[in-house]
């Protein structure tokens, strides 16, 4: 057999009607290092030929899966038919399928394993068949990288299954199965060079993601880099083109494709109780003991972030009502479920499943708090309404605080280590003293640690300390890592020949802090802190949690800071305070204070560079103004005084928008009052018609009484002369 390791696996799955799109397939595949594994829907009761049909018309080596096999390129596998059959480390493994109640999802329980298994070089094809079977594993390959194709579900008579493929929105191209040989092809090369090139298109990308932010609510910059990239370049490939440089300039012009970019970004896969040891370990020790732990009339809070379309947050609401029973009538919960894809969101608030995403549920579950509604299933009003959904970006929005239980599970994996930190920052921050932190299987909560028991290593769920230390600015912005490289096997190292790991941004931070008392921040427009380097603590004060920078300032460095910012606005140049004294402790220290205007990417755009620094009572530069308090506070009122205008002339104009806006809606109210009327008015008519069709009926009604005894009159008067006849022609 062919030992080659393959440079991606399809996974093909197929139905009814599949077996002539699989000759199809075959008969246009060519050797191109790619391993094949065809799951169809078989019969248990009879040994399947697949193999040896699909043989005839190809050239790639057909065999039947068995357990162990290890995955070969230009070999096609096949499942048997009594079998589901599953992927690791790169060998097929069987199970029976008599081990499973319920429906008997093959192609989900392939793809699944494949995409946990091969990641980016996972290939999912779905062709006819009835039924949604493939539409969960079409998710998890496009979350874990790969591509994913579907026949036209308009040219075949089974189209059940590719139409649910394509409806997840996660099919990369809908094609007929003889196209789909070529691209793949196609897809595996663009996917070598992407790796043997590397991330070389950096400023393209940058690009995309900046049209991104400014066009959508969206900030993808902290995110990994090589996972964006490719996300892009296929993209790019979807739509012809070869260059990122043409497909950036087709972006520009069209919102549409910039939507459909940013929506690839956003690929979530979710389930209902999802890992059914870690919600098994979540509700049998931390629902019980949140639930012991309440005083009397404290509500539930728990939040589950990155929510998708909502079956983990209503996973969290049936185990709650599960465990207080009767007493949820008495108990108020809060569970807030939040993401930032608001498509996916409106999904979630509906509440509306498939029969095939509900079918791993337990059938108590099922009956108790889903009503079926034609071919799918509802959740009850009672559960809906323990849940808040909500849109909530954690790279950009604070936390929900005081939670007993935050749920963040396999959204970090995306995202920088230095990202990773601050969010993991932010949910320490939101958790009450004991709450539970409940992750994915890929997360360590390592920036954290130190603040965390583990409650239960496997499921992932931590408990934070109670004597955890507050939470200030500092832990928002900066960087923390502490990671030493481990001394070899031979004689230890001394302790000052240990090089810390750091990234750019901790390198940077560690040089400032070590080599001066010196502080660096960036803001935007609106005074919003984008990055700092060195010590926030000997110059802003962190009794609020708050990215604002006025919010931070000491009284008199918040004044000369606005005035110098006006100074800046004004001439566009870098503007120098000295001497500005502020309290620290118990000492008084002189700051000086710099405001740089920042051009970034080509052009200004409001953004600040401000550095702080102790005055050394060295020469200062031209230019440079002596602090004043009272010069700068006649200054600062001035500024007050024009910010107050500013924002009365705004008021007056909002006021007036507000008034022509009532005046619009006393107007459509008006208009739905005499459509009211109308309304009314018809009725009426109509029950007047109604009452003139009764009366007409009622005429009717007599008039056929009196055709009937007309009728009857007639009867017997013929009946009558006939008698007559007769008796006077037997008197003849």
């Amino acid at each position: 057999m062919n030992s080659i390791e393959p440079n991606h696996i399809v996974a093909i799955g197929a139905s009814a009607g599949g077996l002539d799109e699989l000759i199809s397939f075959f008969e246009n595949t060519p050797l191109d290092g790619i391993a094949y594994v065809v799951v169809q829907h078989l019969s248990a009761d009879y040994e399947s030929r697949l193999a040896e049909v699909l043989s005839r018309y190809s050239k790639l080596t057909m065999v039947q899966a068995v357990e162990g096999t290890g995955i070969a390129s230009n070999y096609v596998y096949v499942i048997p038919g009594d079998k589901f059959m599953t992927v690791k480390r790169g060998h097929l493994h069987l199970s029976d399928k008599t081990d499973v109640r319920g429906p008997h999802m093959t192609i989900n329980t392939f793809l699944s394993s494949l995409a946990a298994d091969c990641g980016p070089k996972a290939i999912g094809v779905i062709l006819s068949g009835l039924g949604s079977d493939g539409s969960d594993g079409v998710k998890a390959i496009k979350k874990a990288g790969g591509m994913v194709i579907a026949r036209n579900p308009q040219t075949t008579e089974f189209n059940s299954m590719p139409s649910n493929a394509i409806a997840t929105g996660m099919v990369d191209f809908i094609v007929e199965p003889e196209a789909m040989p070529g691209a793949i092809e196609e897809y595996v090369k663009r996917e070598i060079e992407l790796l043997a090139a590397g991330i070389s298109d950096g400023e393209n990308m940058a690009g995309l993601i900046e049209i991104i932010s400014q066009q959508l609510p969206l900030d993808f910059s902290d995110y990994k880099q090589s996972t964006i990239l490719r996300r892009i370049k296929r993209r790019a490939a979807y739509n012809n083109f070869e260059r990122l440089e043409a497909y950036l300039e087709f972006a520009k012009a069209s919102p549409d494709e910039i939507e459909a970019l940013a929506k690839d970004f956003l690929i979530s896969v979710t389930a209902f109780f999802r890992d059914t040891e870690a919600f098994d370990a979540l509700e049998n020790r931390v629902l019980p003991a949140i639930v012991k732990s309440l005083s009397h009339g404290q509500e539930i809070r728990i939040w589950v972030t990155g929510c998708a379309t909502g079956e983990e947050a209503y996973s969290m609401a049936i185990l709650v009502r599960e465990l207080l029973g009767e007493k949820i009538q008495d108990q108020q919960v809060k569970i807030f479920a939040t993401d930032i894809d608001t498509a996916a969101l409106a999904h979630a608030s509906k509440g509306i499943y498939a029969a095939a995403i509900v079918s791993k549920m337990p059938q108590s579950y099922l009956e108790k708090y889903f009503i079926q509604e034609g071919e799918d299933y509802k959740v009850t009003v009672a559960l809906r309404k323990m849940v808040i959904f909500s849109r909530h970006d954690l790279v950009k929005n604070p936390p929900y605080c005081n939670m007993h239980l935050i749920s963040c599970r396999n959204l970090l994996i995306y995202m920088t280590p230095l990202l990773q930190q601050k969010i993991y920052h932010m949910l320490l921050f939101g958790l009450k003293p004991e709450g539970y932190l409940f992750l994915g299987s890929s997360e360590n909560p390592s920036p954290i640690l130190k603040s965390m028991k583990v409650i239960d290593k496997n499921a992932k769920i931590y408990q934070k300390l109670d004597a955890t230390p507050s939470v200030n600015f500092e832990t928002f912005t900066l960087p923390e890592y502490t990671y030493h490289k481990p001394a070899g096997l031979g004689v230890a190292q001394p302790e000052t020949n240990k090089v810390p790991d750091r990234t750019l941004d901790g390198a940077i931070h560690e040089t400032i802090l070590n080599e001066d008392q010196r502080l660096l921040v960036c803001i935007d427009e609106n005074n919003r802190v984008l990055k700092s380097y060195g010590p926030t603590g000997r110059f802003l004060t962190q009794k609020i949690l708050t990215s604002d920078l006025t919010e931070l300032l000491p009284g008199p460095l918040n004044i000369a800071f606005k005035a110098a910012c006006k100074n800046v606005s004004e001439t566009h140049k870098r503007t120098v305070v000295t001497g500005v004294q502020i309290q620290h402790g118990q000492e008084i220290i002189k700051v000086n204070l710099s405001v740089s205007p920042m051009v970034l990417r080509g052009r200004p755009n409001g953004f600040l560079v401000v550095q702080f620094s102790e005055d050394q009572g060295s020469g200062q530069p031209a230019g440079t103004m002596q602090f004043d308090e009272k010069l700068y506070l006649d200054d600062y009122t001035k500024f007050l005084e024009q910010e107050n205008k500013d924002q009365k002339e705004q008021l007056a104009a909002a006021t007036e928008k507000l008034f022509a806006l009532n005046e619009n809606m006393q107007s459509f109210n008006e208009e739905l009052l005499s459509a009211n009327e109308e309304m009314q008015s018809s009725n009426e008519e109509m029950q007047s018609i109604n009452e003139e069709l009764h009366t007409i009926n009622a005429d009717y009604q007599l008039k056929n009484r009196e055709l009937l005894e007309l009728n009857d009159d007639l009867n017997n008067y013929f009946k009558s002369n006939i008698n007559g006849q007769l008796f006077i022609s037997s008197d003849l």
